[in-house]
């Protein structure tokens, strides 16, 4: 039995006539006739029997036309909800990005997507590298934005941008931060550190920028969270070496520093989880994205404030 032979049947039931039923549906009488030939073999029951001039159904035709309206529905609503069209993708979209990046980077990004897919039920999740790539390969998540190197052969990634990563240095007054000064290597290791947790990809960018410096930094104190380790660095508790679109052009207690000689970059990018099948609000919302951050940015001070507030809420 095929979901065709469904459709005809339930033509032929809807207009009494094989004639007019292979009108509507575009095929001869002769290939209608055949089908329903078919269909009642194939069940082991008669389907119809002639009244006069028109088609009546049996009570078996009764019957199946109510399970056949009910697959064809069901099948409908499969079709409807794989059809694969960003406009009309009814399945929830699950984004992933760290809350650094969310705050100061994704603010236009999600604006334009929210205003191009207003029906499309997307969530933002906000989590480190290691966990978002871990959601992209049980498919918990749809796409991911995180730093590389990452190395993971069950995703690809398509990079965004460059960041460095910059040292923070308490200070005594407000800094504003407009500028970039130098320190050197040695100076470094006899300071204390604020940085983010072990076995996160940042602690291990950190940790092999440090080593390949010969500098083994002595870390006080680790948080998993930006705005916390700044605030810490204000307090006084360490140093720390952070993103930096997090920390320019802010008017806060501390100084940024570069290490004379050497920087530390992270490379931001897109992750999906290797698939045949990719889903067209996958590439919709990657290409939003992509062309968003190739734009002019904001003033930092001004979205970070607005972007704070959707850290782990829905998009």
């Amino acid at each position: 039995m095929e979901l065709r032979q469904l459709e005809l049947f339930l033509a032929v039931m809807d207009s009494s006539s094989v004639t007019r039923a292979a009108g509507r549906v575009y095929l001869s009488p002769g290939a209608v006739s055949q089908q329903m030939h078919h269909l009642a073999e194939e069940l082991g029951t008669e389907l119809f029997v002639r009244s006069g001039r028109a088609l009546a159904p049996t009570p078996a035709a009764l019957r199946l036309a109510e399970y056949a309206r009910g697959v064809i529905m069901r099948v409908r609503q499969i079709e409807q909800e794989f059809a694969n069209q960003p406009a009309s993708d009814p399945r929830p979209f699950r984004f992933a990005t760290g809350a650094t990046t969310l705050i100061y980077r994704l603010g236009p990004a999600l604006r334009q997507i929210r205003q191009h897919y207003p029906q499309a039920q997307i969530e933002v999740k906000v989590a480190p590298t290691e966990e978002i790539v871990s959601g992209l390969l049980d498919r918990r998540f749809d796409l991911g934005l995180i730093s590389l190197p990452y190395e993971e052969p069950g995703i690809q990634v398509t990079p965004l941008f460059d960041e460095e990563l910059l040292v923070l240095q308490p200070a005594a007054s407000r800094c504003a931060n407009q500028t970039i000064g130098q320190i050197a290597p040695a100076a470094v290791a006899s300071v204390p550190f604020v940085v983010y947790p072990r076995h996160s990809n940042m602690r291990t960018m950190i940790e092999k920028f440090f080593a390949g410096l010969g500098v083994q930094p002595r870390v006080v104190t680790e948080a998993d969270d930006t705005e916390a380790i700044k605030g810490l660095v204000e307090a006084g508790f360490g140093y720390s070496m952070l993103p930096e679109s997090a920390v320019l052009g802010q008017m806060r207690y501390y100084r940024l520093l570069r290490i004379a000689g050497h920087k530390l970059v992270r490379r931001q990018a897109l992750a999906t989880a290797k698939t045949e099948f990719p889903r067209a609000l996958t590439k919709a919302v990657a290409v939003e994205i992509r062309e968003s951050l190739a734009q002019p940015r904001e003033a930092p001070a001004r979205e970070s404030k607005r972007m704070a507030k959707m850290a782990g809420a829905k998009a």
